[in-house]
């Protein structure tokens, strides 16, 4: 998996440049959204993979299946990637193009280990105080571990806050054996 990332790094990079400079980061967020489920389709891969095509016919392929979505540089970025034969590197060009839209836009991911599921009322309340305590938007997505026993733990960057009942439970058990 390190290999598709190192593959479609500069070409999220290049592409983040892009909207970047045309003031269009939603636009193409969405565009690269639609081509990684493109990309992702089983039915797709198999076009992708397959040697007879050339890559002219995929890029056709891919354009034809965006429809009216894709003009201008969305669809150069179609013939660079079948060109290169990198097309089934969208998705991760499309991740990495998110981080990189996050950090532009100040916003950091936070991952919510909570040992029950947290309703919407309650997710809000955490985020909001999160943001507080991290000083910078956040967006969350939340993981249901029932090994924390209770509470949660929140992971956001490489800074952690564990305030689960294991968490807890551990830190005693440190304490106690020093």
């Amino acid at each position: 998996m390190a290999e598709l990332v190192t593959i479609a790094r500069p070409y999220a990079e290049a592409v983040f440049r892009i909207a970047l400079e045309n003031k269009a980061l939603t636009s193409w967020s969405e565009r690269l959204t639609l081509l990684s489920a493109i990309a992702g389709d089983g039915q797709m891969r198999s076009c992708i993979g397959n040697p007879e095509l050339s890559a002219a016919q995929k890029s056709e392929l891919f354009k034809s299946l965006a429809g009216d979505a894709l003009v201008g540089s969305e669809a150069n970025l179609i013939d660079v990637l079948a060109a290169n034969e990198r097309l089934s590197a969208l998705p991760e060009i499309a991740d990495l193009f998110e981080k990189l839209k996050a950090g532009q836009e100040g916003v950091r991911e936070a991952t919510i280990y909570s040992a029950f599921p947290v309703d919407e009322k309650q997710l809000k309340a955490l985020i909001a105080d999160l943001e507080t305590r991290f000083n910078t938007r956040l967006t969350a997505e939340v993981v249901v571990d029932q090994s924390l026993i209770g509470g949660v733990k929140i992971v956001v960057g490489d800074q952690v806050l564990d305030t689960s009942v294991r968490g807890k439970l551990e830190s005693l058990r440190l304490a106690l054996k020093n």
